[in-house]
């Protein structure tokens, strides 16, 4: 093989190592090239989103049908307000129920929503009422170690 046709392997193999690496990084990102198509707003109050980021996926039944687009606070309620892109080809009833999950235990959090029976469909800038806030995994801990350290100090008074 000459010289020529070796560097031009070598090309072809460091073009694809960096499509890869691009693509990789997209993918850890949750950025794409192209936008996904047509899209309608739906927002939800939370009381703690824990982690969640923009651009967070939306998922029903574990399919992604949409993207945080927007986190904000609103100072009169005290609750954190995030927005959603949902792909116009999925329509939720009006009283669907959006929560706030963990992929895994220590991984990204997502926003899903469990559908309802309504016959009433959400509309572009609907509010879902229905909401469960993130589950703080440091919360969980303390409170399961102040409530043995509490439920521990009142057996020794008792005896």
């Amino acid at each position: 093989m000459n010289r020529a046709a070796l560097d031009l392997w070598v090309g072809i193999f460091v073009a694809i190592g960096l499509g890869a690496l691009l693509f990789l990084g997209l993918k850890v990102g949750n950025l794409t090239f192209a936008s996904t198509g047509e899209t309608y707003q739906l927002h939800a109050k939370f009381d703690n989103i824990g982690g969640l980021k923009v651009r967070a996926p939306v998922k029903s039944a574990g399919v992604v049908v949409g993207r945080v687009s927007e986190i904000k606070f609103d100072p009169v309620a005290y609750v954190a307000v995030v927005t959603m892109q949902i792909d116009k080809r999925y329509r939720f009833p009006r009283d669907t129920f959006a929560t706030i999950n963990t992929s895994g235990l220590l991984g990204e959090q997502y926003v899903s929503f469990e559908v309802g029976g309504d016959s009433v469909m959400l509309k572009n800038g609907d509010f879902i009422k229905k909401t469960q806030s993130a589950v703080v995994l440091e919360k969980l801990i303390s409170q399961f170690l102040f409530s043995n350290k509490t439920a521990g100090s009142g057996d020794n008074a008792q005896k």
